[in-house]
């Protein structure tokens, strides 16, 4: 049996994040493969985690700087270990190292969290946004490193595949695109008409500021000039982690209702008419934007939020930056039957060609299996990674090793 070991900067929390639900995909991806899979993670779960035991998956805590981690990877002798961002690398991958020299070192990056930063440094001083700008970032050394001491990164987009072999001419070799995956397209005919629908609809966890960010430029910028026009329309705000801040926003007098945690996607997405994302920053792909896809729900979007999803097709909605012009094509597909109708079946023709699940399994699959048959010869020509790997260990580890001493 193959074992895996997964450390999570969290646990698996689908119903509430996007990034839950990417995890919670790749586990299955493994378990189909016959990976025997151990989860662990050094925070604590709340009421939105997944049982992963009900998955048959094993789970463990762990701790940070603490020498039971060396007993748990002797214990297990795992394979390959997956890391769920590259922070939770740096904090154990120097263990793995010493400990299980020949386990596949996995990194899924979740989205490039220095394009993101970057992106939400250049919105705060209001800069236009340069790719060239991470070249200075310290995030993307780290980020970046971290790429390197892995012996294959998993990548939920394309732009950001490119931008690593592009600007940091990162081997082709050391990245897999695995974006999230689709199991089966509800039929359009069992969807609810245009008729059956009503009101705008936003969903995204608060925690993400990408997605407190978009509902501040709902609030204040496009929806009062939505409002004007569609005076009885309301805009449904959803989201996993609202705190007070978020709340203060409800107003029932302005058709802006804060709904907090979607229990069910399926169900809001599917009353709704158009979905809402005016995202300014960010990285990855949208969860939100592929659910709206799937429930037949078309969307209005920037340039950031449509970011690797659409490849050459047309988006089911618009893609615009401009609040105007972003106001304007929201009501146009709220109004218009025929646009929304063609918006609708373009979501569903993107998923077919993009995200369906087969299209990418058997080919993560052989990836998986090629890495692990050839691992000596693999780390043989990534230099750069050894010697990452060579300086992350030393330091590292002795600054680990001092402050468990200090914590005893």
């Amino acid at each position: 049996m193959k074992k895996l070991l997964v450390i999570g900067a969290v646990w698996p929390a689908p119903i509430a994040t996007a990034a839950g639900n990417r995890m919670l995909q790749l586990l299955r991806l493994f378990q189909e493969d016959d990976w025997q899979i151990t989860f662990t993670s050094t925070a604590q779960q709340d009421d939105y985690s997944t049982d992963l035991a009900d998955l048959g998956i094993k789970t463990t805590t762990i701790q940070l700087n603490h020498a039971s981690f060396d007993d748990l990877l002797l214990k297990l002798n795992p394979k390959a270990v997956l890391f769920d961002r590259f922070m939770t690398e740096e904090q154990f991958g120097w263990r793995l190292v010493e400990h299980c020299p020949d386990a596949v070192r996995l990194l899924d990056t979740e989205d490039l969290h220095c394009l993101r930063k970057a992106r939400e440094e250049a919105i705060a001083n209001d800069k236009p946004f340069q790719f060239e700008m991470l070249l200075d970032s310290e995030l993307a050394k780290r980020e970046l490193a971290s790429i390197y001491r892995c012996d294959l990164s998993l990548m939920i987009s394309e732009v950001e595949m490119d931008i690593l072999q592009n600007l940091f001419k990162v081997d082709e070799s050391l990245l897999q695109y695995v974006p999230f995956m689709v199991t089966e397209v509800p039929n359009r005919e069992s969807l609810p008409s245009f008729e059956e629908r009503g009101h705008f609809v936003t969903i995204g966890n608060f925690m993400h500021a990408p997605n407190w960010d978009s509902v501040l430029q709902l609030k204040q910028q496009i929806w009062p000039l939505i409002r004007q026009q569609l005076p009885d329309t309301e805009l449904h705000v959803y989201g996993a982690y609202p705190p007070k801040k978020v709340m203060r926003l409800h107003n029932e007098a302005e058709g802006f209702l804060i709904k907090g945690w979607a229990k069910d996607v399926r169900s809001v997405m599917q009353r709704a008419r158009v979905c809402l994302a005016p995202l300014r920053f960010g990285a990855g792909l949208k969860g939100k934007l592929l659910d709206a896809m799937i429930h037949g729900t078309p969307s209005v979007t920037t340039l950031i939020g449509a970011e690797g999803m659409h490849g050459n097709l047309p988006w089911p909605g618009s893609i615009v930056d401009d609040t105007r012009t972003f106001v304007e094509r929201s009501l146009r597909l709220y109004t218009d039957k025929e646009a929304w109708h063609l918006a609708q079946q373009l979501g569903q023709t993107l998923i077919e060609e993009r995200f369906l699940k087969g299209q990418h399994t058997n080919c993560f699959t052989k990836r998986m299996a090629d890495v692990c048959n050839t691992l000596k010869v693999r780390r043989q020509q990534n230099f750069t990674g050894a010697m990452l790997q060579h300086h992350k260990l030393q330091s590292t580890k002795y600054m680990a090793k001092w402050i468990e001493e200090k914590n005893k």
